[in-house]
């Protein structure tokens, strides 16, 4: 079963870079057959558990790439750009820091909300071998409104809404 294990051979290497994915390919050594795997990485996200008594926000986005409305919790991007991810890997920096500025910097501009409490929740990766895209999940249970209220970038189309944690089970 051993024997069966992918190992990486070489260097990964970036067959192409783009505004939000690198794809990149990694020759593995499986038993005695060589394969390449092919992976699109992203920069890591943050999605945000504003929680009220009993409910939690829900963001409804109009997304032009679905030609259609998307309802998840607010969040975003931990880097802006691929140029500033691989500059966070090579430091060896810890994530969760980044992350935890993007958390108050997405309260405000998707909920205009600032957090005062914020605790980390989860992580989840997904795409399985094909796609890797971390999310790092937090809870904030204090918070007040910001005082110019969203702060929406161009092209932004944003809504929020208090929804009891059953409705929100039946969320499409």
């Amino acid at each position: 079963m051993e024997n069966n294990l992918p190992k990486p051979i070489g260097p990964a290497e970036v067959m192409y870079s783009g505004i939000i994915f690198d794809i990149i390919h990694q020759n593995m050594q499986i038993g005695n057959k060589t394969e390449t795997y092919e992976v699109a990485r992203r920069s890591p996200g943050v999605r945000i558990m504003f929680v009220n008594d009993d409910k939690m926000l829900i963001a409804k986005e109009y997304r032009a790439e679905i030609s259609g409305w998307d309802y998840r919790l607010p969040g975003g991007k931990v880097f802006d750009s691929l140029r500033e991810y691989k500059e966070y890997i090579d430091s060896g920096d810890e994530i969760i820091d980044y992350a935890l500025k993007a958390v108050e910097n997405e309260g405000r501009e998707e909920a205009g909300l600032v957090a005062d409490n914020i605790e980390y929740f989860s992580k989840s990766g997904s795409g399985g071998r094909t796609v890797n895209w971390d999310l790092y999940y937090f809870v904030v249970d204090k918070f007040h409104e910001n005082e110019g209220g969203q702060m929406l970038e161009p092209g932004e189309n944003i809504t929020c809404d208090w929804m009891d944690f059953e409705d929100v089970r039946a969320v499409p």
